[in-house]
């Protein structure tokens, strides 16, 4: 299996429309639409091209030459600047091959030669175990925990907060 990240671009609308619209929502922001349409992906499309390497990192995660998920950091603002808050997402039947523990570590290395970020944080909802072993395997450590800090699909969960620094 060959996993690469590569930039986003313009002519990506389709694999992120197949994307966003097929992957398990469980532990994901509600600020993503669903149904994902052409336009909320050219929106995005757009916003990554015009903000990559200033205020995030965005990459598709890429395997046997298809788009099977999107990892990105993306820098805070105000006094949070010098931290970017990571999120991926991957397709269901790419889960447990190992692919987030190769390209967490990726880029994070990218956004903190590129963002000038001196630390990571990743939010995980409290019951997706599998977000926590592989912060922890790739070096973010657990710092706090907020308590019944949101909900989704009407489940109130804790929030873990995990960092790296650089």
């Amino acid at each position: 299996m060959k996993v690469e990240l590569r930039k986003w671009t313009l002519n990506d609308k389709q694999a992120l429309k197949r994307l966003c619209n097929n992957v398990d929502r469980t532990f994901l922001s509600d600020r993503m639409p669903h149904p994902y349409s052409d336009e909320n992906a050219e929106w995005w499309l757009n916003m990554v091209d015009k903000s990559d390497g200033i205020d995030g990192t965005f990459r598709a995660i890429v395997v046997n030459g298809n788009v099977v998920g999107s990892i990105s950091v993306e820098r805070q603002a105000d006094v949070f600047r010098l931290d970017g808050e990571l999120g991926y997402m991957l397709l269901t039947e790419y889960w447990n091959h190992g692919i987030m523990s190769e390209v967490i570590p990726q880029v994070c290395k990218l956004s903190f030669s590129s963002l000038q970020v001196n630390r990571i944080t990743a939010n995980v909802f409290q019951p997706n175990t599998v977000s926590h072993r592989v912060l922890l395997k790739n070096g973010f450590l657990l710092e706090g925990i907020k308590r019944n800090a949101v909900i989704k699909d009407g489940n109130v969960y804790d929030v873990c907060i995990y960092g790296l620094l650089k």
